[in-house]
């Protein structure tokens, strides 16, 4: 009883004192920034047949459509070309300064808002991918996905090293986006359910609440309550990710069991013949001639989708179906034409990666960085810290050191 009530008290303990997965997380916001951004750019000549105000799914039937379902998408509070090339272009500028780990915590918010402002506004087109991302977008939102290989993290470690203090930007933006949110909300543009608006509104002011804390030395119970909780939120948002990622595998393995197809082993010859899901024929044509390989591939999926939830318990099992299942989502992009699918659950996929890989990776990224810019300053290795956007300071109460507390 003494081992489990300590082993309980530790686990608590971890769970408030740091923000879990650092590594992990900063690979999901990498990848699934980076596919979005890589699908915007490479539907910028389609967008107007796709999401603009007068393509084939009009304006008028996307409004309807949310009014009844209510989604949530910023194309919907007015209707113009200027105004859904805004939309759009803020789409991708967030997609590439969350990519960067700019303002993390913002940029997160307006990317969330972004995805789901395109997507919703015209739910007819997709290709699974979309839901993988739709997904991510609002987990991240609740992640402290900026600790490492990000911008935040690089500038947060300088100015610890140099005693700076103070941010000017963070509250100016905060500001700013706040007024535009109150403006909005006022205009009763603010459409559809709760959770969007109320996402908003909590990430808004809670970054308000950390700032004028952290403002305040001598508020050290604040600081290390807040701490808490935002470490409760963040590794509770990597929870739900894991089990997301869980899920999308086992259930897909499980219906894919019922099907007759993959039950005969011929499930994957059928696409290989399809035009839409061949942009290589010749390959997709050797491929089909092969019925040992279209067969032991198609088992192989149900077997791999089915038994990776059950491989969690057991790292080095783990660690082998993860190599298959993003091997197989790396030949789905190139033999299926799936590029932006398989790119996001690639990137799902990579909250399981071990840390130890992780680090090795972003050690090879340095060392690959410093040769092609060998007069680039290098900032110190230092342990992970949350780093929020409208409060950046860097200045450490003594006193928390004896409590271990981190925002």
């Amino acid at each position: 009883m003494t081992d489990r009530g300590s082993w309980v008290r530790s686990s608590i303990g971890r769970v408030l004192d740091a923000a879990l997965g650092p590594y992990q997380t900063a690979v999901l916001r990498i990848g699934i920034s980076l596919t979005w951004l890589l699908f915007l750019l490479r539907e910028y000549p389609h967008r107007q047949e796709l999401y603009g105000p007068d393509g084939p799914w009009s304006w008028s039937l996307a409004r309807q459509l949310t009014g009844v379902n209510g989604a949530f998408s910023a194309l919907m509070w007015w209707r113009g070309q200027v105004w859904f090339e805004v939309v759009y272009a803020l789409a991708v500028l967030c997609s590439v300064l969350l990519m960067l780990g700019w303002r993390t915590r913002t940029m997160s918010v307006l990317f969330m808002v972004g995805v789901l402002s395109l997507q919703n506004r015209n739910v007819l087109v997709g290709d699974g991918g979309d839901n993988v991302l739709h997904l991510m977008a609002l987990y991240l939102v609740f992640t402290r996905c900026g600790q490492v290989w990000s911008l935040d993290a690089r500038w947060a470690g300088r100015a610890r090293a140099a005693g700076a203090r103070g941010d000017r930007v963070g509250p100016l933006l905060w500001g700013v986006l706040g007024t535009v949110l109150a403006a909005v909300t006022v205009a009763g543009q603010v459409r559809g359910e709760w959770l969007v608006p109320a996402i908003l509104w909590t990430v808004w002011l809670g970054q308000g609440l950390f700032w004028v804390v952290e403002r305040r030395a001598r508020w050290v119970q604040p600081r290390v309550l807040l701490g808490a909780v935002g470490n409760v939120v963040h590794n509770g948002a990597l929870f739900v990710i894991m089990v997301e990622a869980c899920l999308i595998y086992a259930t897909a393995g499980w219906y894919k069991i019922q099907g007759s197809r993959w039950q005969d082993g011929t499930a994957v010859y059928y696409p290989l013949h399809l035009d839409y899901f061949s942009p290589w024929p010749g390959l997709a044509g050797l491929l089909s001639t092969h019925g040992t390989l279209v067969m032991l591939v198609t088992y192989g999926t149900v077997i791999a989708q089915v038994a990776f939830p059950f491989t969690l318990f057991n790292r080095r099992v783990k660690n082998v179906l993860l190599v298959v299942l993003m091997t197989e989502h790396a030949m789905i992009a190139v033999v299926l034409g799936l590029p932006f699918f398989s790119l996001a659950m690639i990137s799902t996929d990579a909250v399981f990666l071990p840390t130890s890989f992780l680090r090795r990776m972003g050690g090879w990224a340095e060392s690959l960085r410093g040769q092609l810019l060998p007069h680039a300053r290098r900032t110190p290795a230092t342990v992970p810290r949350p780093v929020e956007d409208a409060s950046r300071s860097h200045d450490r109460n003594r006193h928390e050191g004896a409590g271990g507390a981190r925002r």
